[in-house]
Formats: C-alpha cells, structure tokens, sequence
C-alpha cells in the first residue's frame, strides 16, 4: 500500500483561500482524470467539502506523487502552486488512513462530531467509482471509512461532543445560554437555496419552532418540493416557495435567513440587507407583515422561473479572483503577504485585522521555535519545497505545524462577526455557503447579527470537548491498525496462492507419471494415490501459508512476499496475473452493502 493524500482545509488554510480552491463537479471529474494520467498514480478519489480539499491516490513514488498532486491541486483549483503551498499537508500510508478515518469520525471537522462529512465520504467514493478512478485500495479505504465513522457515532457519544454545522450556527445566532428553541420559537425564516444543506437548515428550523419558512431558489420546482416536504413533516411549520426575484421583499419581513448556495457571487450584500431594515425599504421594518401564503404541498404549481439572482448596486471587490470587501482588502494583502512568505497561519481562522504587533505575537506562538526542518522558510518554488524531503521529515513537518495550530488554536476567539445585543438583534443571518453567500460588511449593519464560516470556527475552537472524543480516537486507532494489517495480508496473498497452483500442478505431473509406469491401477486405487499426494503437498504448505500470512500482516512485513517467491521460484508473471485476476473479480468491486 502507497496511500498518499494531499489537501488543504480550515484548519491549515485560512477561509479565502478555501474559497479560492473550491472545486465544481466539473473540476472534481477532470481532476481525477487528470491524475490518473499522472505517471505516480495508479487510482485516486477527491474529497472536496465547503472546508476542506484532499486528493487521494494510490502512488509508487512518494516524491514524484506529492509533487504531482500538488501541482494538479493548483491547477484545478485555480490558485497558483506557490501561494498554495503553505496550507498544503501531506500524509503517507498509515497516515493518510488515520487521517481519512478521523475525517470520517467528524474528528476533523470544523465542528467536532458533525455526521454530515460521512455523506460526503460516501458521494466521492461514489464518484471515483463512477469515473473508474477508484481501484481495489481507495474503495476498501473509503469503504472502511465509512464503517468506522458510523461506529464512532454508534459506540460512542461523539455526537454530543459537536453538533451539526447548522445546529451550532443557530446556536451561535441565538447567543450563549439561551436555548435555540426558545429563541426561535414564533419566528420567520428564509432558507436560500434547496440542496442538501438549506434543506437541512429549513428541517432544523421547523423542529426548533420557527412559525414559516419561506424557500427561495432558482429553480422554482425544487424550492416548492423542500416546502411541500416541511409542511408534510408534522412541525405544524408554514413553508412557501419563492423565487430568487423575491429575496427582497422576505427579508423585510424575516427574522432569521440561512442561506448555502452553489453561487460564485454574492447572493446579499450589505447594501440589500440595509435596504430591508431601513425605513425606506420595500415594507420597513415598522410595517405589519403580508398574511402568510396557503402552505405549500407536494402538489403544489410551480412557480414561474427567474433570472439568476445579481444584486443591484456596488458589488465586493475583486483581488486576485478572490471575492472580497472594499473594506477587507489591506487584510487579504496580508494574508497573501503571508503566503507568499512560506508561513503557514496556523489558527485556521477567518480574514481578519491584525496588528503588526499581534501578527508577531500570534506567530511567536504558532511557531515557538521554527520548524526543525526549516521548510518555513520561503520558497520560491512550491514544488521543490515539498518534493525534496523525504517522507519522515515530512510528517516531522506535519508534527511541527499540528502543535502550532493547536497553540493558536488555545487564544482567545470571537464568537460571532457582530457585538449586537441579542434583544437588539432585528435580523440574524446564517451562512453556511462557500464561497460566501453574505457580505461579511453586514455585520455592519445596526440591529443584524451575522454568523458564518469564519465565525464557526472560531466559536468552535473554544467548543467543549466530550470525554467520548479520546474514546472514538481509540476506535481510529484500532481501526487503523486492523486496516493496515488487512492490506498487508492481501499483498501477500496472490503469492500464497501462485505457490498453491504450483504445488496442484506438480501434484498432477506425478499423478501422470504415476499412471505412465503403473498402468494397471484400477480407478479406486488412482483415485486414492492421488488424493495421498494432494494431502501431504497441503499439510507441508499448510503452517508455512498460515504463518507467511501472519507475519506479512505485521509492520514491516512486506519482505515475506519477495522470501516465498524467491524460496520456491515463483514467477513473477504468474503472481502478477493472479493479482490482476483478484482484482478484476467482481465479488471484490462495490458491494453496495459494504458502506451501509
């Protein structure tokens, strides 16, 4: 196994970067196939999420692989290989496992214990098997990902350690120790977008007792699917659907929005949600809302299709294909400073100001000693800075830069993007997009409460870590183990049985030999030679297999395999065929039973 996995996320990356990088369904695909052509690569899969990118292949060259997917990385990402590579990690082998199992657990995830990531697992398994990309190692890999997150969530209580994303940005809208049902009940909300996210922001609200939910999309049919389902689901919840035309005029009368789209721009600005609080918007704040619209069902007509939504007005600036604010374009010149000086910001955290004496003290802490390795230093070509070290001095490096993080991550953080009075708040926005769906300066705005990506994870850095966290580390580890010796086994298996099928072959030879100088056996007796010889050529191989088997399970067993081929002059063409043939079975490709 040569398991490598290059990536980035929110916590090595900060969130305009993750922006930049994000992939479409489009990329993903050529991605793949892109590194599949790749020299190193023999099969890969992309795990790409709202916070996190990680390429995955099955490489035989360490070097040669980290170089290439690295560059891919870049190039499909859209962000030069030179500013990307500081927030780049890579793991091999046993570490890409543990790393990819504890994704799996929502160890990693910026809000620990959510379940959602197991349901994006699953979808890039299902892609790399759509594409072919994903051979024999990557859907055992993921396969097994995929159970050994279910167990964590199972066996242990992880889910109270962190709670969903959308959960926790309720809860950080309705602000510490008042519970999320108290704050929402009675309340009006607009859900932007019908995927999976909105739609799971529309359910969460339903439950926790807001009054309606109106849906806006640009495709009026799904919008009116999401609020027939709310309606059906026994909340007692108001839904509508609308179309994106109509943002407007619902957020005059809203008191809460979520929103997650697939929009490359901005979906609200601050110039819309000033709009709708001021006293000149389309209904005012002041005004009694319109009656609710007859709740929605399944059968429902669809509403007549809109023009994709573009705010009128001043748009956010654009600096090196990264949407930002006027107002935040000092600070993503420092970000971009920071990069382009090899330093790697450690704290996962959002575009923020920071004061030169700060940004000092910040990596004072972050790097307390310098990197042993001296691979903070600045590069000024991204690939050489990772191609020319050798695998343990990269997970040094990865040790190094994991204790920064983790010291960063122990300051103090905000918990929300706005100082506003939770009885002051008119409007509490929730944006769960990447890229952004709301302009980060509506926070600006009097009376709005803004909870997005950037404030997640600093809210969830300071989140209280359940003591089942260390129990579902133990259960990563066995699992690592256990998988790791399980492949190992295998590599070794075409070996045990080219050896068998040698010794069934020599077996036959003599019987007919036997039959050439005794041809007077009769059938019993032929048949009960024959079956002599098989049984002592099985019990001379018998405790050698068994122990080969065991022992290339263990660390360090890969030299077994090459022993018993050079012992017994095996040919090497007939192992690799016995190989090709194993992995062609179709008992062994997706068995869909396997990841439920």
């Amino acid at each position: 196994m040569s398991l490598l996995v290059v990536g980035l996320s929110h916590r090595s990356a900060p969130v305009s970067v993750l922006e930049r990088a994000s992939l479409s369904a489009d990329a993903k695909a050529k991605l793949l196939h892109d590194t599949l052509a790749a020299e190193p690569a023999a099969e890969a899969a992309v795990l790409a999420t709202c916070n996190r990118i990680e390429l995955y292949a099955d490489v035989d060259k360490f070097h040669a692989g980290v170089a290439e997917l690295s560059t891919l990385l870049a190039q499909h990402s859209g962000v030069a290989l030179e500013e990307l590579t500081p927030y780049l990690y890579v793991h091999y082998e046993d570490r890409a496992v543990h790393h990819l199992f504890s994704v799996a657990c929502g160890l990693d995830s910026m809000v620990v214990g959510e379940g959602q990531i197991l349901g994006q697992i699953k979808d890039a398994l299902a892609l790399g098997q759509e594409l072919h990309t994903a051979g024999r190692l990557i859907n055992d890999l993921f396969q097994q990902a995929l159970r050994v997150g279910k167990r964590a969530h199972s066996e242990t209580g992880i889910d109270r350690a962190g709670q969903s994303l959308v959960t926790f940005g309720l809860e950080q809208l309705a602000g510490h120790g008042t519970p999320v049902a108290d704050w929402a009940a009675g309340k009006r909300a607009l859900v932007i977008g019908a995927g999976s996210m909105s739609s799971l922001a529309a359910a969460t609200l339903a439950r926790v007792g807001v009054a309606e939910i109106v849906v806006a999309n640009r495709t009026a049919e799904r919008a009116e699917r999401l609020a027939g389902i709310l309606v059906a689901s026994g909340t007692g919840v108001v839904a509508r659907a609308v179309g994106m035309s109509a943002v407007a005029a619902e957020l005059t009368r809203v008191d809460v929005v979520v929103s997650c789209t697939g929009a490359t721009g901005l979906v609200l600005t601050g110039d819309d949600v000033a709009a709708a609080l001021s006293d000149g918007g389309p209904a005012g704040p002041a005004s009694a809302p319109p009656a609710p619209a007859p709740a929605a069902s399944p059968q429902a007509p669809a509403a007549s299709p809109h023009a994709p939504a573009g705010p009128a007005g001043p748009g956010p600036a654009v600096t090196g294909g990264a949407r930002v604010s006027t107002a935040d374009a000092e600070v993503v010149a420092r970000l971009v400073a920071a990069a382009e000086g090899g330093r790697r910001l450690a704290d996962a955290g959002a575009v923020r100001t920071i004061a030169p004496a700060e940004a000092a003290s910040a990596r004072a802490l972050a790097e307390p000693d310098g990197c042993p390795l001296g691979l903070d230093a600045p590069a000024g070509d991204g690939r050489s800075a990772l191609a020319g070290v050798d695998a343990g001095s990269l997970e040094l490096h990865g040790t190094w830069a994991d204790q920064g993080e983790a010291a960063a991550q122990r300051q103090p953080r905000r918990a929300v993007r706005s100082s506003v009075d939770a009885a002051a708040v008119r409007l509490a926005l929730l944006d769960l997009a990447m890229p952004r769906d709301i302009d980060g300066a509506v926070h600006r705005v009097p009376g709005v409460r803004l909870v997005d990506i950037e404030s997640l994870a600093e809210a969830s850095a300071d989140a209280p870590m359940a003591a089942d966290v260390d129990a579902v580390r133990g259960i990563v580890a066995d699992e690592v183990a256990a998988f790791g010796a399980a492949q190992r086994a295998a590599h070794i298996t075409p070996t045990v049985v080219a050896l068998r099928a040698m010794a069934a072959e020599v077996v036959a030879m003599e019987v007919a030999r036997l039959d050439g100088r005794v041809p007077d056996l009769d059938d019993r007796q032929r048949a009960e030679v024959t079956q002599t010889v098989r049984r002592v050529v099985d019990k001379l191989l018998h405790a050698p297999t068994v122990r080969v088997k065991q022992l290339a399970s263990e660390p360090g067993g890969a030299g077994y395999a090459e022993a018993l081929r050079e012992l017994f002059d095996l040919d090497p063409q007939t192992v690799a065929s016995v190989s090709r043939a194993d992995a062609a079975d179709p008992k062994n490709d997706d068995d869909p039973g396997r990841a439920s």
